[in-house]
């Protein structure tokens, strides 16, 4: 075992249990409550050849969970015929159970309607449902109210009368694959056949920034696994577009996410979704080169405003509030980019349709959102979330009250450097090169996915000197930097989109830099180097 390797696993304390986690070990499904009404619900609708409507949410999570939902009953034995997916519109319809599900779930002659990713706070909906003896079951993973709705079945780890603590970092995904196992202890799916649904648990939960520990260490240290072999056309059309040539956190966080988030953001999520649920390559071809157009569309327009923001200034305040005419599908991504440029939480609003202003929150530490959100309900028209996003409406007359309301509740928290949650601390620091080899990267690959709970490795490099400096790219915004360690060693940085001031360094300077490891390979050539994350200047 390589030196470095045997360290890092001393320092996070990592068993054996997390580093070789065993399928075994998940938590029985019936952790869950409500998962036994829920899954006699589906037997008798698999009996009466019930209709039955998926209904999801248009982000990643929401599309996985769709998709893995409608696999999981078609598995059961539901028929194709019976059943139907419907995924809410972002600009229609916005967050949630929208009222077309009633007059759909009419149309459709539908007996049972199953929530993935939404449905916690949506009693007025399935009031409504219940009253046209629609039966609802709800699995969720969202903060909930005091007060359940009235669903046949609500499946979520959080709700407040019966949490369920082992389960509760599990994404949308995570709560619909519970449900796929009970099926699976139910006998109406073939045992280990639901393991095939663990590529779309590991995407799901990897997009929603879930904690990777506990449960979800087990489930996508296998979702890596399947990902890896999947029988999926989209996926496999989409990855090859992306160019994913390995399958990691990384590939999935900025290549296969963004494209599968993209369509929900610009269009409609239903291009997505259709894509993980085709079995025609053909068909796989053609959604995968809408996603990659529709990717890219996304970028030029968050650029875009994020220029127009930073060249006007922000408003002054400890939450950057900001308000624009941009399309709403990408004020998330915005907002999470304010953050990390300027340190600060951040709502990002753009004016939707008679003065109703359409906003999306991001941070970071010990500002919830979900609570702050709470704090100023009596001027909001709706919103809600996690503590570090979050979706919101304000009228156009309220947001100069948000936006004073806002910032006085930060301030009454009075909350003390909040900037180290942003800042990234080494593992381990390195004084040489000696061990950074190829049987390391091998090693620390088994650490993947990385994610919240379980970051990818930081190392600090002591004692190194600048060899050479070269600046790439059509824009020279890239850098690539030729270190030597005390023993005069040779290793590569490199970083894309660096600061001014480290595009200015010079050879023969000596610096401290955080570096990620990665592989590279060019020529038929694999090596060894780093992605460069900071850099500290010795005193």
């Amino acid at each position: 075992m390589n030196k470095i390797f045997t360290k890092l696993i001393e320092k996070r304390g990592f068993n054996s249990d997390f580093l070789h986690p065993k399928y075994e070990n998940l938590a029985a499904p019936s952790t869950l409550p409500g998962v036994d009404k829920a899954v006699a619900r589906i037997q008798k609708a698999i009996e009466n050849h019930d209709k039955i409507i998926i209904y999801g949410d248009y982000d990643a999570d929401g599309v996985t969970a769709s998709a893995l939902m409608e696999h999981a009953l078609l598995l059961s034995g539901v028929k194709p015929e019976n059943l139907a997916i419907m995924l809410p519109d972002r600009f229609a319809d916005g967050y949630g159970m929208s009222p077309r599900l009633i007059k759909e779930a009419e149309k459709q002659g539908t007996k049972l309607v199953i929530t993935v990713d939404c449905g916690s706070r949506n009693h007025a909906i399935i009031d409504e449902l219940n009253t046209l003896q629609i039966d609802t079951i709800v699995t969720d993973h969202h903060e909930t109210d005091d007060q359940m709705p009235a669903a046949l079945a609500a499946l979520n780890p959080k709700r407040k009368d019966s949490p369920t603590p082992a389960l509760e970092n599990l994404a949308g995904v995570g709560v619909a694959f519970k449900l796929a196992q009970a099926l699976v202890e139910a006998k109406l799916i073939p045992a280990g056949q639901e393991k095939w649904l663990l590529d779309l648990v590991l995407i799901g939960t990897i997009c929603d920034s879930m904690l990777l520990t506990g449960e979800n260490r087990i489930l996508c240290y296998y979702g890596l696994k399947v990902l890896a072999k999947t029988r999926r056309p989209g996926l496999i059309e989409l990855m090859r577009r992306a160019g994913v040539k390995t399958i990691s956190s990384d590939a999935i966080g900025f290549q296969i996410g963004p494209r599968i988030n993209a369509a929900g953001r610009l269009d409609t999520a239903d291009i997505s979704l259709n894509l993980l649920r085709t079995y025609s390559p053909t068909k796989a071809a053609t959604l995968a080169i809408q996603l990659e157009d529709l990717n890219k569309k996304r970028r030029t327009e968050q650029n875009l405003a994020i220029r127009e923001i930073k060249e006007r200034g922000l408003q002054p305040g400890p939450v950057i509030i900001e308000t624009g005419k941009w399309h709403e599908g990408i004020v998330g991504i915005v907002a999470g980019r304010l953050v990390e440029d300027f340190a600060k939480p951040a709502f990002v609003f753009t004016e939707t349709e008679n003065g109703i202003f359409k906003g999306s929150g991001r941070s970071f530490g010990d500002f919830d959102l979900a609570k702050a959100l709470s704090h100023v309900k009596d001027i909001i028209i709706g919103g809600g979330g996690h503590a570090s996003a979050a979706g919101v409406r304000v009228d156009r007359k309220d947001l100069y009250a948000f936006r004073e309301k806002i910032h006085a509740y930060y301030d009454s928290l009075n909350l003390k450097d909040q900037t180290k949650y942003l800042k990234k601390s080494p593992d381990l620091t390195l004084d040489d090169f000696s061990d950074l080899t190829l049987d390391l990267l091998d090693e620390l690959a088994t650490l993947e996915p990385y994610g919240p709970g379980n970051e990818e490795p930081i190392f600090r490099l002591r004692n190194v000197k600048i060899s050479k400096v070269t600046r790439m790219g059509s824009d020279q915004n890239h850098l690539r930097l030729d270190l030597t360690d005390k023993n005069s060693k040779p290793f590569k940085l490199v970083a894309f989109f660096a600061p001014e001031k480290w595009l200015s360094l010079t050879p023969d300077a000596e610096i401290e830099p955080l570096i990620t490891l990665v592989r590279n390979e060019f020529q038929g050539i694999t090596s060894i180097e780093a992605r460069l994350l900071d850099i500290d200047f010795p005193h």
